[in-house]
């Protein structure tokens, strides 16, 4: 398996249905909003950066959850951790991952993805994550929820520290579906068996591996895609269709009204 989509394997699990797996997305798949902001906004709380690198990803997480995401915004966010990732050391960001989980993920988690992975675990599938997320904290993710492990994206460290490069690829789009493809064949998967879950039109490549797609709460690209090839489609946001302008217009107005009063605490500091 490539290093950029280094597998963490940290449950044991009972003996497995043979050849058959689920692979979840972790952002707005199996959990509300974006992982990596909630380890932004660990890292604020450390005083690792400014206000006001804080209060983008804060508009960048709002615009993910309202309208999915886009590529501008990944990137961007994926070189903004990069660079301020130069130097920290890997036991910190191991830890971050524990609190991170415990203070901010937990709660996001949607209970039909849950529920949908429990149904994998109890029929004896295996259940990957494959995400974006550092692989540090997918592995917690993926530990946490009792699943057989995460692919995620991995970052270099020499001596300890983070050099703020990669090792291989950023795992998004089709570095997911090459991450899945080498797992299969180390864990001797059959692809046409197994399962796929992703809220994003740029998990296409991932979702077409499989033998079972399916699209959860999905962008407006995916959606389209699910039906247009009768894919199963899931939609956990609550109040979706009834009261989509209202619970827009309350959390910009929230989310507004919350940077503003993070950027008064901290001119009075």
């Amino acid at each position: 398996m490539p290093d950029a989509a280094r597998a963490t394997k940290p449950t044991p699990q009972p003996p497995a249905t043979s050849g058959e797996a689920a692979f979840f997305d972790v952002d707005n798949t199996l959990m509300r909003g974006a992982s990596l902001f909630h380890v932004g906004r660990k890292m604020y709380q450390r005083r690792a950066f400014t206000l006001r690198f804080a209060a983008g990803l804060a508009w960048k997480q709002l615009r993910f959850i309202m309208r999915g995401e886009t590529m501008t915004d990944v990137n961007s966010v994926r070189d903004a951790a990069l660079a301020f990732a130069i130097g920290i050391a890997h036991e910190d960001i191991l830890a971050l991952g524990e609190e991170v989980y415990d203070e901010m993920i937990a709660s996001k988690i949607w209970p039909g993805a849950r529920a949908l992975a429990d149904h994998h675990l109890s029929s004896q599938r295996q259940v990957w994550l494959v995400t974006g997320t550092p692989v540090e904290v997918a592995g917690v993710i993926s530990s946490r929820l009792g699943l057989t492990g995460a692919l995620g994206t991995v970052g270099e460290v020499v001596d300890g520290l983070y050099t703020g490069k990669l090792v291989g690829d950023f795992l998004h789009g089709p570095a997911k579906a090459a991450a899945v493809l080498a797992l299969a064949e180390r864990e001797n998967l059959d692809l046409q068996r197994c399962w796929g879950y992703s809220d994003s039109y740029n998990d296409i490549p991932l979702l077409t591996v499989v033998g079972h797609p399916v699209a959860i709460n999905p962008d407006a690209r995916l959606r389209r895609h699910a039906r247009a090839n009768n894919w199963p489609v899931y939609d956990f946001r609550s109040g979706r269709r009834a009261a989509t302008l209202g619970l827009r217009a309350a959390t910009v107005a929230g989310s507004v009204y919350g940077l503003w009063r993070g950027f008064a605490r901290f001119r009075s500091r």
